[in-house]
Order: structure tokens, then sequence, then C-alpha cells
């Protein structure tokens, strides 16, 4: 493993929005793990990492760690090292009155479509999606510009903050379409527990949701790692090609 190591967010990051990885992504990366250790970090489930890091169940032995749902699911050199559970944490009657709560506040409002899969029980995150996860990709872009405009997404996350003061729970605004519930301190950073002991002279991270409330905030900020900001997959390979081949 090299001394220095770059996390990556996946989703905006290295992909565009829920799409595929290019080629020449991939190529590059593996030309920057010669380099430098690699890991990802994305809110999604390892499933949905692996369709879009479009390696199949490989995925885990291109990168030396891969963080899946915020690194509550975690693997080092391809084998799991960590999995959080939600439910354990949190049980069955407060899940079900956050979730019940949602699908009742989603049925009142009226957006310009509407699709299915609104909620999406993580392992260690709920995954609330107020459009519907099965929209199509057109959908997809349509609901986030119309959620600039109408910040449909902002206003739920106040409006479960004022309702359940008590629940523990921290709400993170990713991707084009939906947002995370998830116990304090399981944001992105809790990667870092994994990867501290390890020995790295440095930690880089990579992300696109760097503003406060989208789910790359917190680790972009965090002391132990230096904080890039990127606004899609092209400008994630310029910096890169700064930083480490100029």
């Amino acid at each position: 493993m090299g001394k220095e190591l770059v996390l990556f967010d996946v989703d905006g990051t290295l992909t565009l929005s829920r799409q595929i990885i290019s080629d020449e992504m991939k190529d590059f990366l593996k030309v920057l793990r010669e380099k430098v250790s690699i890991g990802l970090v994305g809110g999604s489930d390892m499933k949905k990492i692996t369709e879009q890091m479009n390696e199949g169940s490989a995925v885990v032995n291109k990168y030396d760690y891969i963080f899946a749902e915020n690194g509550l699911v975690a693997y080092k050199n391809g084998s799991l090292v960590g999995k959080q559970s939600i439910l354990g944490h949190m049980g069955e009657e407060k899940l079900q009155n956050l979730i019940n709560f949602c699908l009742m506040y989603m049925s009142k409002i009226t957006l310009p479509v509407k699709r299915g899969n609104f909620v999406e029980f993580r392992n260690g995150l709920i995954n609330i999606c107020p459009i519907g996860r099965s929209c199509s990709q057109a959908e997809r872009d349509d609901f986030a510009a119309y959620d600039k405009i109408h910040k449909i997404r902002e206003s739920f996350v106040e409006v479960l903050r004022k309702t359940f003061p008590n629940l523990g729970l921290v709400y993170s605004i990713g991707g084009q379409i939906s947002f995370d519930c998830f116990p304090a301190g399981w944001d992105k950073t809790f990667c870092l527990n994994y990867v501290e002991k390890d020995g790295f002279e440095k930690i880089y991270f990579f992300g696109d949701k760097t503003s406060e409330g989208g789910n790359d905030y917190e680790l972009f900020h965090d002391k132990r790692v230096i904080g890039h900001t990127v606004q899609n997959p092209e400008d994630t390979m310029i910096q890169l090609k700064k930083i480490f081949f100029s």
C-alpha cells in the first residue's frame, strides 16, 4: 500500500450521477493506484457501487478500500472488515415511526412526476426519495432541477429535524433525488476508523457534495483529511493530474 491514500465519493465524483464509470476514468484510477492507495466512500449500498464501478464482484479487489453506505459496510483488500446496522442501533419502533412519517409527508407533496421506491432500507441508513428511486434518468435530471428551485429535500429535512429532535439522527442530502437518515457520527468520517491505523502520511478526499448539508461535507472538513471539491468526473481527473502527475 502507498504512503498516501486518496478517498473518493462515487456518484458525481468518479461517475456522472447514477451512471457507470467511464473507461477513461477506470484506466486513470488504475494508473493512479500505482502511486497511491485508493478508497471509495459511497453513500449508496454495495450493489449500487458495484454497478457504477462496472467491475462486478471483483470490484473489492480493484481498490484498497471500499466503504459503502458512508463506510458502515467496509472492505479492505477484498475482505469485509466491518458492518453496522441501523436497525440494531435504533430498534424497530423508532424506525417505523420515522418511516411512517416520511411516507405520510411524501403523500402530501405534489411533484411533476412520482414513481416507486420512496424509502430504501440499508444496513446503516434509511434513504428517502420524494420522487421515487425507480424514476428514469430523464426524470431524475428533471427533479434535480426542480429541487434546486423548490427546495423539496431541504424543506423535508427541516421538518424531520423539528419532528424527531430526540432520535439522534443526521439528515444528509446527496446525489440528485434523495437524502439519507443515519445516527450521528455515522457520516462518511466513519470510514476513517478503518484507515487511520494504517499509517498513511496523507489522506485526500475528493467529493462533489461538500457544502453544508451535502453527504461529503463532514469528511471534506475533517482535520485528518485534505479535502477537494469537484464539479464532475472530468474535474476530478484534472485536479488529480495537477496533484499527482505534474
